[in-house]
């Protein structure tokens, strides 16, 4: 099977802080969203910042600019969405319907 491009929302999280190890361990070429949102939390720039030292590409997008989340679904093939969604009335997962929008506008989602 060939390698995949890899976009990886949530990748400072938990869960995704291992998606984005094992894409990169896997040869796969992969992405992580870089969320403004994020402000000046120095742990997750931390954690962003040693991605792109093993090989991540960074790209910024918000979930308030749908410009931005469809721009960097197209750069991709494979969307991996890995943001805590803790319960049903979670705001997370009524974003992620925002991620899947973009999706749909990109058209080139495996």
């Amino acid at each position: 099977m060939g390698k995949s491009k890899v976009l990886v929302v949530g990748g400072t999280g938990y869960i995704g802080r291992r998606i984005v190890k094992a894409s990169l361990a896997e040869g796969h070429e992969t992405y992580v969203l870089q969320r403004p949102e994020i402000g000046l939390d120095i742990d997750k720039l931390q954690i962003l910042l040693s991605f792109k030292k093993q090989g991540a590409h960074l790209i910024e997008g918000s979930f308030n600019d749908h410009k931005s989340l469809v721009d960097a679904v197209k750069q991709v093939d494979v969307v991996i969405c890995t943001m805590s969604g803790v319960h049903f009335r979670s705001h997370n997962i009524l974003l992620q319907l925002k991620l899947v929008e973009a999706i749909k506008e990109a058209g080139n989602v495996k």
